[in-house]
């Protein structure tokens, strides 16, 4: 079973492998964005599957048209801001088994930096960028370092749930914005920060929204929810589980490890209650081997995740296993200018997290534009900030939520 999980990693991976490393190299003039509506987002593998939208959905499950016809914040201007240099950092997992959502985050802050630069020759902003490979203790060591920096003014990150949880305090005792594209632990918010802002819906708004699609929508009667016992992953597996209620089999509620391979235990516990779905609340690292094995069991049901999971690097790593997987996530569709642009500037298409990464990128380059170029300055401009992204409308409460959140489905196919 091992060796047949590395034989389709390889098969699928390597050109994946040879994209990834030429994030960040070329930087070609900006180009203006579309106004028509916003269009089809495909996060593509190599090989006949990708990762497609299905429909945006409300916290009931019920399908929610998506708007159309948006325009996204200018970046450019006028092209005559003017500042003295700045800094804006990055904090995320840019190496190790889940590097690929950190990049995807980087890119999208490069992309969006890159263009307000070309647009700008008086303001220019740079990109510091700070690999925690998504190790809470890491980042930890590293968060003293931002903000001893008094170049930067801003973050954009960290981008896992329990990294940002471990340093958050770091950054509100700096008085710096620590702006998430990713993290959707449900506490995040409940820490009394004044420099947090999260770029999504939390899990207390994904976790319910799934479930309740899976029950009510998609008529599943049996679940079995796995988690991989993260900070990210408990917290959504909680909210799952809680509004699944009874269809959340407890005989099948399952909780493995961050880094396990073998999930041989959990396949034959999941086996033997036959549900009509396995949720697995954690990342695509472990999530690829896990359908890998519960497919070569034989089980027949649906296997569904969420944003963790929902990654390239999932298609890549699972091969055909991932066919027909359900993905659930707060992220928000590119543009069809937007994918195009990134895709030219990177050699891949955006992944998750992507369009957020570029979206609060954008949105603190505005600030440094309108003259907002102390860290307190900059705070206090994210906090009345009200304005249309990429991903979605961008307006935060005292607590760094959205006032508006709603999830996306997303399916392997």
């Amino acid at each position: 079973m091992r060796a047949r999980t590395t034989r389709h990693a390889i098969a699928l991976g390597s050109t994946a492998l040879m994209l990834l490393g030429v994030a960040g190299c070329s930087q070609p003039a900006p180009e203006k964005e579309s106004k028509g509506p916003t269009s089809s987002q495909t996060d593509t593998a190599p090989g006949n599957l990708s990762i497609v939208e299905q429909v945006q959905i409300a916290q009931n499950g019920a399908a929610v048209q998506a708007e159309s016809g948006t325009v996204p914040a200018d970046l450019a201007g006028d092209g005559k801001a003017t500042c003295a240099p700045v800094t804006i950092a990055m904090a995320g997992a840019l190496n190790g088994p889940d590097a690929a959502l950190g990049i995807n985050i980087k890119n999208g802050v490069q992309m969006a930096l890159d263009k307000h630069n070309a647009a700008n020759p008086g303001c220019q902003i740079d990109l510091k960028t700070f690999d925690t490979e998504g190790d809470p203790q890491k980042a930890t060591a590293i968060a003293p370092q931002i903000v001893d920096d008094a170049s930067i003014i801003g973050l954009v990150g960290p981008a896992f749930s329990g990294e940002t949880k471990a340093t958050g305090g770091v950054f509100d005792q700096a008085g710096l914005v620590a702006a998430t594209a990713s993290a959707t632990n449900v506490s995040l918010s409940d820490q009394g920060w004044k420099t947090f802002f999260r770029g999504l819906a939390n899990d207390g708004v994904q976790g319910p929204s799934l479930a309740n699609y899976l029950k009510n929508t998609v008529g599943d009667k049996k679940i079995c929810v796995v988690d991989d016992s993260t900070d990210y992953g408990t917290g959504l597996a909680k909210a799952v589980r809680e509004t699944l209620g009874e269809v959340a089999d407890s005989a099948c509620n399952i909780s493995v490890k961050k880094g396990d391979k073998d999930f041989s235990a959990a396949v034959t516990q999941i086996k033997a209650q036959s549900p009509d779905s396995v949720f697995y609340s954690g990342y695509y690292s472990e999530a690829a081997p896990f359908v890998q094995q519960l497919r070569d069991a034989e089980f027949a049901g649906k296997f569904v995740s969420a944003d963790g999971t929902k990654d390239p690097e999932f298609v890549k790593q699972a091969g055909n296993s991932a066919k027909d997987a359900l993905l659930s996530c707060p992220c928000g569709p590119a543009t069809k200018d937007f994918a195009d642009e990134y895709s030219k500037k990177f050699g891949q298409s955006p992944g998750t997290y992507s369009t957020e990464g570029y979206d609060l990128g954008t949105i603190l380059a505005k600030g440094i534009d309108s003259g907002a170029v102390t860290r307190e300055a900059l705070l206090d401009f994210v906090r009345g900030y009200d304005g249309q992204g990429i991903a979605r409308k961008y307006q935060w409460t005292e607590t760094g939520e959205l006032t508006t959140t709603l999830i996306w489905i997303y399916k392997v196919q």
